[in-house]
């Protein structure tokens, strides 16, 4: 059943994808019918978001990582226009969700971000294929301890999953960035079709059914660490330091425990590629720059 909102949000997404330098595809991956957008070419990124979310919040810096690299950012499985009616979504299927995409989009191993959900997918599927990665990129991931949510974001989440209202989504938005207000200037024209798509897939019923499935199984609790410990592909976080979703400690303990290295990302909350995509950026030369030396050494 399509919702009241769902040619409003059609043509939101319509102007989200027009205004990049990607075409969007429609993929069957596993049990999912995946929506991808691609764009650019060279060696191989992608890009994963978080709970609740769609391919657009990586809109402002798909651009430039677009200018010398093949950029794959799908919807996840039953987020955004990804239809994963039927499909089962646990911590098996969902991380081969990853290597069906990673098999027909990419030509060479891919450097994989994930924020959020998306980034405790790519863990789990690091953990077991890391030999098919070229570079994993953590962003205020989920699953390096429990999904425990400040009160202060907590409160506006429920209320918005409860009844999707402008009201509530602004309210929300405005705990997931340190500055809405600057992040809605910084996006410029595409700020309202983000919006407006965002509220249209959170009233959307197939998708709140998915996300009742898979943030239990997958973002909720602690991906174990003797899992985490088998991660051997070269691993970085990127972590906003006000994040209120998932707390900077627990990203600081995961690099002290695992050696990797974090980017503290300055008047940032849970989303660095939204709220300060030049520091996201200059995070991701590095990793990029790492990337490249050890694939022409």
């Amino acid at each position: 059943m399509k919702t009241q909102d769902g040619a409003a949000g059609r043509r939101a997404r319509g102007s989200l994808v027009d205004s990049l330098p990607i075409t969007e595809r429609r993929l069957r991956l596993g049990e999912v019918s995946t929506a991808v957008w691609v764009g650019g070419e060279g060696p191989p990124i992608v890009l994963l978001h978080g709970h609740g979310e769609f391919a657009g919040v990586w809109l402002r810096v798909i651009p430039e990582l677009a200018q010398r690299h093949r950029v794959i950012v799908p919807d996840l499985p039953g987020h955004g226009a990804s239809d994963a009616t039927g499909a089962r979504l646990d911590t098996d299927t969902v991380p081969d969700w990853l290597g069906a995409l990673i098999d027909r989009t990419c030509e060479s191993k891919p450097v994989v971000a994930g924020h959020l959900l998306g980034g405790a997918i790519a863990a789990r599927y690091a953990a077991r294929h890391g030999d098919r990665l070229a570079h994993l990129v953590l962003v205020d991931t989920l699953g390096l301890g429990w999904f425990r949510p400040k009160p202060s974001f907590a409160i506006p989440m429920m209320r918005f999953v409860a009844r999707p209202t402008p009201r509530s989504r602004d309210r929300l938005f405005d705990r997931c960035f340190h500055d809405m207000d600057r992040v809605g200037e910084g996006t410029g024209a595409q700020w309202d079709p983000l919006l407006d798509y965002a509220l249209d897939r959170a009233r959307d019923p197939n998708v709140q059914k998915a996300m009742r499935r898979i943030i239990p199984r997958l973002g909720m609790r602690p991906i174990p660490s003797g899992e985490l410990a088998r991660i051997g592909v070269p691993t970085t976080l990127i972590h906003g330091r006000h994040d209120l979703q998932v707390d900077l400690s627990t990203a600081e303990a995961a690099a002290a425990e695992y050696g990797w290295p974090l980017h503290v990302i300055e008047d940032c909350r849970d989303d660095p590629a939204a709220e300060q995509p030049r520091a996201f950026l200059d995070a991701m030369r590095t990793v990029l720059g790492t990337t490249e030396e050890t694939e022409t050494s």
